[in-house]
């Protein structure tokens, strides 16, 4: 049975925290992005636009067990908007206040959250709290599907947390740059038509591939998949924030930067249509200038074959280095808007030797190479984007010593002996010079 009702009837309800769940382990983070969420709830309720208006927080899965009602999923966030009503209104208490925690992680976060809570709150006004109560009461609601059977309760927690699939970040991040646009509607239809144009992807691939990681590598730290856990970092500048950072940002918009913050809502769009034009035309012109014919010579050397035009490399490893070049001649474009002959030449040698240096390549290593982690294995040492985020001028990228020669010369292994020659014939280096 589905229903959806109001927080302040299901917390009311008798709530029960079964022995098979996992500690609670929601931290300041999860708790501060729950309060973002409520405020802006509150604040879309105002619209004159919207009527009778109501923010659904999510979906609990309910076992009823003789009229006890045992928590299969969803048991952080009630324990946490419990935490919130009982800050609010020290006399509340429910079922879940009640329960008795027995595990340090439990208890240590309950105790830390709501310390933190009640940070918030005394820097609310009277007014806001009673906006809190107002939505725990009329705005915030949460669908319930409740079961009799508990093996019903596990097939369905299943369905939706396995086999289900979760939306991919960049959709929970379109939902959100659009929330931003609730005042721009012609924009906001303008913008989804172009979104909606691109293959989605080329927009995961955008993200995964090249802006995420290069954003980490720029900082010195190692990236990984993007998922939804990641998204704060794409969320912008909200239009209302008076920070000075933020002001700065406002007046460099439209010109955007892969380690950069942006304006939050329409910008966002822009950005994503504007790095996967980029992308593709930094690719173009490696293939099609003669400047770089050699670069193209390589690459095409180690291709099997191309598939909807995009190369199918020999080795996973090789398509790693690859994607590693693609990333730094990005970022270096991005930051200097130029494509000096010698900085991409250095770029490319740079990226491929660490498949010279390497007889198994995989992204452990990608990402200590990209942040320039000492390691004897690598001929070089260099925190390549680090650099460029730090660089003045280009000429700092053009003029970075690559070594191309190892000690003994030769590549580690037998397989790449063919692209140890052509970076030495690329870099004009021969017989150990």
């Amino acid at each position: 049975m589905s229903t959806i009702i109001s927080i302040n009837k299901l917390l009311e309800m008798p709530l029960h925290i079964p022995n098979y769940q996992r500690p609670y382990k929601w931290t300041r983070k999860n708790i501060s992005d729950l309060f973002e969420d409520i405020d802006a709830a509150i604040t879309d309720s105002r619209r004159p636009d919207y009527t009778d208006f109501k923010y659904r927080v999510g979906s609990v899965i309910l076992h009823n067990n003789n009229g006890r009602y045992d928590i299969v999923d969803g048991q952080q966030r009630l324990i946490t908007l419990s935490l919130i009503k009982h800050a609010i209104d020290p006399q509340y208490t429910n079922a879940l206040l009640k329960h008795g925690f027995n595990d340090s992680v439990s208890i240590g976060n309950i105790y830390d959250n709501n310390c933190f809570i009640k940070e918030w709150l005394s820097m609310t006004s009277q007014k806001q709290i009673e906006d809190y109560k107002t939505a725990f009461e009329k705005i915030l609601e949460v669908v319930v599907l409740e079961v009799d059977k508990i093996s019903e309760a596990f097939q369905l927690f299943d369905s939706q947390n396995t086999r289900g699939k979760e939306l991919d970040p960049h959709d929970l991040l379109k939902a959100y740059h659009l929330r931003e646009m609730n005042d721009y509607p012609f924009e906001k239809l303008n913008l989804i038509r172009q979104w909606e144009d691109i293959p989605p992807y080329l927009i995961r691939e955008l993200f995964s591939l090249y802006l995420f990681p290069v954003l980490n590598w720029s900082h010195k730290e190692n990236s990984r998949a993007f998922t939804s856990q990641d998204i704060d970092v794409y969320k912008g500048v909200d239009d209302k924030c008076i920070y000075t950072y933020a002001q700065r940002v406002r007046k460099a918009m439209p010109c955007f930067q892969i380690n950069e913050p942006f304006c939050a809502g329409g910008e966002f769009f822009k950005m994503v249509i504007y790095y996967i034009n980029l992308i593709a035309d930094l690719k173009n012109e490696i293939a099609s200038n003669t400047k770089f014919e050699q670069i193209k010579e390589i690459l095409a050397a180690n291709t099997k074959r191309e598939k909807n035009n995009v190369p199918q490399y020999y080795s996973t490893g090789f398509r790693y280095a690859v994607n590693l070049f693609y990333c730094a001649l990005l970022f270096y474009y991005d930051r200097f808007h130029m494509l000096d002959e010698m900085a991409v030449k250095k770029l490319f040698a740079w990226a491929m030797m660490i498949r010279i240096d390497m007889d198994n390549l995989g992204m452990d290593t990608i990402n200590n190479y990209a942040i320039g982690n000492k390691d004897k294995t690598y001929t070089n040492c260099i925190p390549m984007f680090f650099n460029i985020a730090t660089a003045r001028s280009n000429r700092e990228i053009a003029n970075i010593k690559i070594q191309i020669i190892r000690n003994p010369d030769k590549s580690n292994s037998e397989t790449w002996s063919n692209l140890y020659q052509s970076l030495k014939v690329l870099m004009g280096v021969q017989n150990g010079k």
